[in-house]
């Protein structure tokens, strides 16, 4: 079973920036790729998310299940625009020229074309900083780094323990999955979709009850060691600030500005080749 939003340790100059940087930074460059439909901008952030990915030393088999998933979810968001909507391109820029015709409404044209071509660099500047932030993000640090910056620790203590117990659970369910296969149940692809499916309650009841049980245990610890009852508590995974964690921020919000710039100059969201 492939492990999902999973922190993977690797000496890279990403896993050197503490967790609130790193959260402020993708809060920042996801507000940026979502304002504009700039394709210039949107072309800036692709590349420096790969350029990004790289130095994180994160290999794509690490995320290649996510990376699948998102590719699937693109390419059906792609095909439904068209379906549900296929003059939108030509009613954001105003123009129309033509390529082929596929029947009735469904026009194929140029502007349409160029619209999709955005939404697809969306996800492509989006998906990988949010898989960086994930895959490089020490559960632990994040909590005392969230903490750092006003948030209440307990808060910040309930997110850390989130992180922390989502591998918990996928080792879990393939323990459980494997238990139940030797047991005969069939999980595998020999067996068609409805019968998997019916056979997959037989691992999620085992799964929510051993998971509300490990809640229970440790709400439990935390209660007897009073957690919670002062203002202000010490974590041994707290780091300071570095200049390179100011400048990433400052390069994160310089993107964002840069949003919104050239939002104002083009007159919309919309960067119009077509006049």
């Amino acid at each position: 079973m492939t492990n999902l939003f999973n922190y993977i340790d690797r000496p890279s100059p990403i896993h050197r920036l503490t967790g609130a940087t790193k959260l402020v930074c993708v809060l920042l460059w996801s507000f940026a790729a979502m304002t504009t439909y700039d394709t210039r901008l949107l072309v800036l952030l692709v590349l420096l998310s790969l350029l990004l990915f790289r130095l994180s030393k994160i290999r794509i088999s690490d995320v290649s299940f996510m990376l699948g998933f998102t590719a699937v979810f693109m390419v059906l968001n792609n095909v439904l625009v068209f379906v549900f909507s296929p003059q939108h391109g030509v009613s954001l820029y105003g123009t129309k020229h033509v390529l082929f015709s596929l029947g009735g409404n469904y026009v194929v044209t140029k502007e349409q074309l160029f619209y999709h071509l955005n939404l697809f660099l969306k996800y492509l500047a989006s998906i990988p900083i949010v898989l960086l932030f994930v895959c490089t993000t020490n559960p632990s640090e994040f909590a005392a780094s969230l903490n750092r910056i006003g948030v209440k620790y307990t808060v910040a203590y309930s997110v850390s323990l989130a992180l922390r117990y989502i591998p918990d659970i996928q080792r879990e369910y393939r323990e459980i999955s494997q238990a139940q296969q030797a047991r005969g149940i069939e999980m595998s692809k020999k067996e068609n979709l409805i019968r998997r499916l019916r056979s997959a309650s037989a691992i999620l009841i085992p799964l929510i009850l051993s998971s509300m049980d490990r809640i229970e245990v440790i709400s439990n610890a935390m209660e007897l060691r009073c957690f919670g009852k002062n203002k202000k508590r010490s974590w041994y995974m707290a780091r300071p600030f570095t200049r390179w964690d100011c400048l990433s921020m400052a390069g994160s919000a310089l993107l964002l500005a840069a949003a919104l710039l050239l939002n104002y100059f083009n007159g919309s969201r919309f960067w119009n080749p077509f006049v």
